[in-house]
């Protein structure tokens, strides 16, 4: 079945303005997603990682790129096609509270 990442991008804010029973119901998406294999994270503090020329690595702390809203998760879903991705994650707490889901096909390489 094809594979999906997810980025979740959200704040406390508009977590903590989204009424109760649809926080709830978000997290029972999320428990649901879990229960058929999905593999979810929450994200932790970025470091940047670079190797010129694969001479020399040099690391940088932090994200590399920025957006409006933090991130605040990432997982991988499994799904028939995109628009089941999309409808599994269109439950799921960052999507009702206010932040939004990124759905990217995964491209295995062989």
């Amino acid at each position: 079945m094809p594979k999906f990442v997810t980025i979740g991008y959200g704040d406390r804010a508009g977590y903590d303005r989204t009424p109760q029973p649809l926080r709830d119901a978000a997290h029972v998406q999320d428990a649901k997603l879990r229960s058929e294999g999905a593999v979810m994270g929450i994200a932790g503090t970025p470091v940047q990682v670079r190797n010129p020329e694969a001479r020399s690595v040099e690391t940088r702390d932090g994200r590399f790129m920025s957006s409006a809203l933090p991130i605040a998760g990432f997982a991988i879903i499994e799904a028939t096609d995109l628009a089941g991705a999309i409808e599994k994650v269109s439950l799921v707490p960052c999507a009702v509270a206010y932040g939004v889901v990124e759905v990217w096909p995964l491209k295995e390489t062989p």
